[in-house]
C-alpha cells in the first residue's frame, strides 16, 4: 500500500515523512514523461470514468451517508455530471494539446510562432465536502488531461466518500503519478509545505487565506473557488407559466442542491415589493409539493454547522421575518426550507453566507434598485435573475461584476463544460471545466523560430536617427515605408 494511503487504514500517517516521500516520487514519476504521454492521458480519463460507472451504487451510498443526497440528486449533480463532463474531454484533448500557430511579423520572415501547451508539474488538489465526489474528479481530470502528476486531498467532512476516493482511486488509475491522501487540517497543513506547481482549492475563504499564506514559502500558484452571497433578481412576471417554471428553478437551486449547502446555490432573493406576497406563496405551494415525500433535500453536514444555521434563526429579529418554516430537528439535522421576509440587513444570516436552506427575500421598490445594492456588495461567484426585461439583463452584465450570471435559471451554469467556472476577488479566483481545467493545470509555452536568412543591422547600435526611422516603421507595422527605408530612400 502506498504510503499516502495510511490514513485510509486508520492509522495516524508521519507527514513530514510520508508526505515529503510522496512528493518527491510524484516529481520523479512527472520528470520521467510518463504524464505527459497523450495515451497515457487519455487512459487515465477511460478509467476515471469505468470508476464512476462500476461504482456507481457505492457512490450512491457514500454520498447517502454523508450527506443523505437522494441518489436523484447525487447522479444531477455529481455522478452524471461528472462522466459528462470526461467524456467531453477525452473528445476534445488531442485538439486541446495541440501546439497553436500563432502570427509572427512579416518582418521576422521567414519565423513561425506557436503556443504549446505544456503540464504544469506536480498539482495538488483539495476538495470540499457540499460536493465530495464532483468538486474531487472534476478538477483531478483536467489535471490528469492537462499531463501533471495529481495528489488529492478529500475533505475530512465528507469522511464516507473520502475513505471511497482513497480505496478506489489507486485501484483504477497509475498510482505511481496520482495520489489520495486523507487527514484532517494537520495533514493539508503540511501538504502547504511542500513546493507544488499548482494548488487548487475549493472551500471557505478562512481557509483559503491559510492555503494563500503557506503558498508564498515556494511561490507556489493558488485557484481558490470560495463561497460567497449569491443573489438571485426575480423580476416582475406577467405569465403564470414564468412566474411557475421560475419558482421551480429557484428550489432546485436552494433547496434540491445539497440544501443551500453550495457556493452557487442562491443565497437570497430580491424582488419588488408588490411582486413579494405573489412569489412567496408560490414558494410554499411547490415546496409543499416538490418536498412531500423523503428524500427531496440533502441534511446538515453536522452539528457545528446545524448550529450555526439554527443560530440565524434563533436571532429574535431574524425569527420575526419567518413566512414559512423555521422547523428544526437537531438529532436528524435537519432544518424545513424556511423563508424570511426583509430580515434585519446588520444580521448574520444577510452578512455571511448562508450555506444552506434558509432564504432571505429582500423587497425593493424598483427592480432596477437592485443594481445599486449589488455593487455595494462583494462579488459573488454567481449572479441569478429571472427576468424578461432585456434592458435590465444588459443592465446586470455591464453593470455588476460576478463570477457568472445566468438569466432565468439557476446552478446549471457548473454543468456547462463550454464556459468557466470560478469566482471573482472574494469569491475566489482561477477557473475550470471543460477546457478551463485543462488550461488551469497548463502553461502556455511561447515558442518562435527564426532563420538566418535574413539579417537586419539596424536593430543594433550604434544608433543614429535613421535606425530610430526604421524602427517606428517596424513597430507601426508600415511596411512599405520600411521597405524604401531598406533601400535607402527617405521622405
Amino acid at each position: 500500500m502506498a504510503p499516502a494511503m495510511v490514513a485510509a487504514m486508520g492509522e495516524k500517517p508521519k507527514p513530514a515523512v510520508v508526505l515529503g516521500g510522496m512528493v518527491s516520487g510524484l516529481r520523479e514519476v512527472y520528470e520521467s514523461g510518463r504524464t505527459k504521454d497523450l495515451e497515457w492521458r487519455q487512459s487515465q480519463l477511460k478509467a476515471l470514468i469505468r470508476l464512476l460507472t462500476d461504482k456507481e451504487e457505492e457512490i450512491f451510498a457514500v454520498l447517502h451517508d454523508d450527506l443523505g443526497k437522494h441518489r436523484g440528486e447525487s447522479f444531477r449533480d455529481e455522478l452524471g455530471i461528472l462522466v459528462k463532463s470526461i467524456k467531453y474531454t477525452l473528445q476534445n484533448l488531442k485538439k486541446w494539446a495541440a501546439p497553436e500557430r500563432a502570427e509572427s511579423p512579416l518582418v521576422a520572415f521567414p519565423a513561425t510562432a506557436m503556443v504549446v501547451p505544456e503540464p504544469l508539474g506536480v498539482v495538488l488538489v483539495f476538495s470540499c465536502w457540499n460536493l465530495p465526489l464532483g468538486l474531487a474528479l472534476e478538477p483531478l481530470s483536467g489535471a490528469i488531461a492537462a499531463g501533471n502528476a495529481v495528489v488529492l486531498k478529500p475533505s475530512e467532512l465528507a469522511p464516507s466518500t473520502a475513505a471511497f476516493l482513497a480505496a478506489n482511486i489507486p485501484r483504477y488509475l497509475d498510482s505511481r503519478a496520482v495520489k489520495v491522501v486523507l487527514g484532517g487540517p494537520n495533514v493539508g497543513e503540511e501538504l502547504m509545505e511542500h513546493r507544488w506547481d499548482k494548488v487548487l482549492f475549493t472551500g471557505s475563504a478562512r481557509i483559503g487565506r491559510i492555503i494563500m499564506a503557506k503558498a508564498v514559502k515556494h511561490l507556489t500558484p493558488v485557484a481558490l473557488e470560495l463561497g460567497s452571497k449569491c443573489p438571485c433578481i426575480v423580476d416582475w412576471l406577467d405569465s403564470k407559466r414564468d412566474r411557475q417554471i421560475a419558482v421551480n428553478r429557484i428550489i432546485g437551486a436552494k433547496w434540491s442542491t445539497c440544501a443551500g449547502q453550495a457556493c452557487i446555490a442562491i443565497d437570497h432573493v430580491i424582488v419588488e415589493e408588490r411582486f413579494a406576497p405573489i412569489l412567496i406563496e408560490l414558494l410554499k405551494s411547490t415546496l409543499k409539493r416538490f418536498m412531500a415525500k423523503p428524500g427531496g433535500m440533502a441534511r446538515i453536514l453536522n452539528a457545528k454547522h446545524f448550529e450555526r444555521l439554527s443560530g440565524y434563526l434563533e436571532d429574535n429579529r431574524v425569527a420575526a421575518s419567518v413566512v414559512h418554516g423555521g422547523y428544526m430537528d437537531p438529532k436528524k439535522l435537519n432544518i424545513e426550507p424556511t423563508l424570511l421576509l426583509n430580515p434585519p440587513a446588520d444580521s448574520d444570516v444577510m452578512t455571511e453566507e448562508v450555506f444552506g436552506p434558509i432564504l432571505p427575500i429582500i423587497t425593493v421598490k424598483k427592480t432596477e434598485d437592485c443594481i445599486a445594492y449589488l455593487k455595494s456588495k462583494p462579488k459573488p461567484i454567481a449572479m441569478y435573475a429571472f427576468t424578461n426585461n432585456e434592458r435590465l439583463k444588459r443592465r446586470i452584465v455591464e453593470e455588476t461584476s460576478s463570477g457568472s450570471v445566468t438569466f432565468n435559471d439557476a446552478v446549471v451554469q457548473y454543468a456547462l463544460e463550454s464556459v468557466p467556472f470560478g469566482g471573482v476577488g472574494h469569491s475566489g479566483f482561477g477557473q475550470y471545466h471543460g477546457k478551463y481545467s485543462f488550461e488551469l493545470f497548463s502553461h502556455k509555452k511561447a515558442v518562435f523560430k527564426r532563420s538566418f536568412l535574413i539579417e537586419f543591422m539596424f536593430r543594433y547600435p550604434p544608433w543614429d536617427e535613421s535606425k530610430i526611422g526604421t524602427l517606428r516603421h517596424v513597430f507601426s507595422y508600415n511596411y512599405f515605408l520600411l521597405f524604401f527605408n531598406l533601400l535607402g530612400f527617405r521622405r
